[in-house]
C-alpha cells in the first residue's frame, strides 16, 4: 500500500490541479483519499485500479467541498467542473499531468530555495516534516517557505501547463537544476533516501519527455554516482572504495542511458555523466582515463562556464600532469568570489598540498574546509584526512 500511494501521490496531485486549479484543496481531498484507502483497503482489499479509485474519491470530497463552500462553489461554477467528473474547459489532454506540476514546481518566479521543497512535497509525496529533514531545517520553517511558494504561485497566477515547444528549450534546465539539486543534497548528506527519491522523480520526467536527451543525462549521472553509495558508507572518497561494492546493473543501466544521451549532441548533464561514466569504468584511481576526463571537462567549461567547472577540472588536471600543475590552476581560482566559502576549494588544496609533502599547508587547507563543510559526513572525511597527515608526520 505504501508503494502504491507513493507511486500514486504525485499523478493524483497533478490531476486533482489540473482539474480544480487549486493546490491547497488538491492536497487535501489526495490526504482525505488516502486517509480513506487506509481506512478501507485492508478490509476491502487493494481495488483492481488504486490510482482510479483514489481519484474518484478525491473528486468526490472536492466536489461536495466546492457546494460547500460559497468560495469554491463560485470557482466551481468558473471552471465548469460537475459532480460526475467532467473536465475544465480548455486545453488538450495530457500523457499525464504531473508534467505540468514538474514546471509549475520549478518556475522561475519562486524562490529558488522554494522550488526543490515544492517538488518534494507535491510531486515525491513527502509530508513537510520529511521535506524538513531533507533539507535540515525545522518544520516550522520548512511550512513557511512551503505556504510561500504555494502564495506565489496562486497569486502571480502561476500557470498549472506545460510550456509551448518554444518556451521549453528556456525551462527545462529549471526543472532538471531542482532535481539534481535534490540528489545532490542526498549525495552529500549520504541520505539515499532522498538520492533515491530524485532518481525517481527524474525517471518519471523521463517518461513523459522521452525525446529531450538531457534528462537521460541527468538520470545517468544520477545512477552513475548513486551506483557507488555502499562503497561510500563512513564518507569513503573515490580513492578510499572497494569497488567490487558498486551496483553493477545500475552502473550498465547508467552507461546505456550515457550513450543515448550523447546521441546528437551533448548537453551539460549528459557531459557531466560520461565523465562519471570514465569513473565507473576504471579498475582504480590510477587507471582512470585522466586525459579523456580532462577533455570532458573542457567541453563541460564551453557549455558552462563556470569556476566549480574549473575547480573539478583542475582537481583531473592533477591527475593527469601532476599535483604542482593542478594546485597552480588552483591558486587561480582562490580570488573567484564564487568559490569564497565553498569548502570542496580549499579541500582540493589540501589533497595536492599533501601530496606534495607540504604537509603543514595541507593541515591548513584541511582546517579552513571543515569548517567551511555543510554536512556532518563531508566534514568527516576532512577530518579523516586531515588526522592522516598528523599520523605520517
Amino acid at each position: 500500500m505504501e508503494a502504491v500511494f507513493r507511486e500514486e501521490h504525485g499523478r493524483l496531485l497533478a490531476a486533482l490541479v489540473r482539474r480544480f486549479g487549486d493546490l491547497d484543496l488538491a492536497e487535501e481531498v489526495a490526504s482525505e483519499a488516502v486517509e480513506a484507502a487506509l481506512a478501507r483497503w485492508p478490509v476491502e482489499g487493494v481495488p483492481p485500479n488504486p490510482g482510479g479509485w483514489l481519484m474518484t474519491t478525491a473528486r468526490r470530497r472536492a466536489v461536495d467541498r466546492l457546494r460547500r463552500d460559497q468560495v469554491y462553489a463560485a470557482k466551481l461554477a468558473l471552471l465548469q467542473v460537475d459532480a460526475v467528473g467532467g473536465s475544465p474547459s480548455g486545453g488538450g489532454e495530457l500523457p499525464d499531468e504531473r508534467l505540468e506540476l514538474f514546471f509549475t514546481c520549478a518556475h522561475p518566479a519562486l524562490a529558488a530555495e522554494d522550488r526543490g521543497a515544492l517538488t518534494l512535497r507535491c510531486l515525491a509525496g513527502l509530508s513537510t516534516p520529511e521535506v524538513a529533514r531533507a533539507y535540515l531545517v525545522p518544520t516550522a520553517t520548512m511550512a513557511k517557505r512551503i505556504v510561500r511558494a504555494k502564495q506565489k504561485i496562486r497569486d502571480a497566477r502561476i500557470p498549472f501547463r506545460v510550456p509551448t515547444p518554444d518556451e521549453l528549450p528556456s525551462r527545462l534546465p529549471g526543472v532538471l537544476q531542482v532535481l539534481n539539486s535534490i540528489f545532490t543534497e542526498g549525495y552529500a548528506a549520504q541520505r539515499d533516501d532522498l538520492a533515491a527519491e530524485a532518481i525517481r522523480l527524474t525517471r518519471i520526467l523521463r517518461t513523459l519527455l522521452p525525446a529531450q536527451r538531457e534528462v537521460t543525462g541527468l538520470l545517468a549521472l544520477m545512477l552513475l554516482i548513486h551506483a557507488r553509495r555502499d562503497a561510500r558508507r563512513g564518507g569513503l572518497m573515490l580513492d578510499e572504495q572497494d569497488r567490487t561494492l558498486w551496483d553493477a546493473p545500475m552502473i550498465a543501466e547508467g552507461l546505456t542511458l550515457v550513450r543515448a544521451a550523447l546521441t546528437g549532441g551533448a548537453g551539460p548533464f549528459a557531459v557531466q555523466a560520461a565523465i562519471a561514466a570514465l569513473h565507473d569504468e576504471a579498475a582504480d584511481v590510477p587507471t582512470t582515463d585522466w586525459p579523456q576526463v580532462v577533455a570532458l571537462y573542457d567541453v563541460l567549461l564551453a557549455l558552462t562556464p563556470s569556476p566549480v567547472v574549473a575547480l573539478n577540472r583542475a582537481a583531473a588536471v592533477a591527475m593527469r600532469d601532476g599535483p604542482a600543475v593542478g594546485l597552480a590552476l588552483l591558486d587561480e581560482l582562490a580570488t573567484e568570489p564564487r568559490l569564497r566559502g565553498y569548502h570542496p576549494l580549499p579541500a582540493a588544496r589540501a589533497d595536492l598540498l599533501a601530496r606534495l609533502g607540504r604537509t603543514t599547508e595541507a593541515a591548513d587547507s584541511y582546517r579552513e574546509a571543515i569548517a567551511l563543510a555543510g554536512t556532518d559526513p563531508e566534514r568527516a572525511i576532512l577530518t579523516r584526512r586531515l588526522e592522516g597527515l598528523r599520523t605520517e608526520s
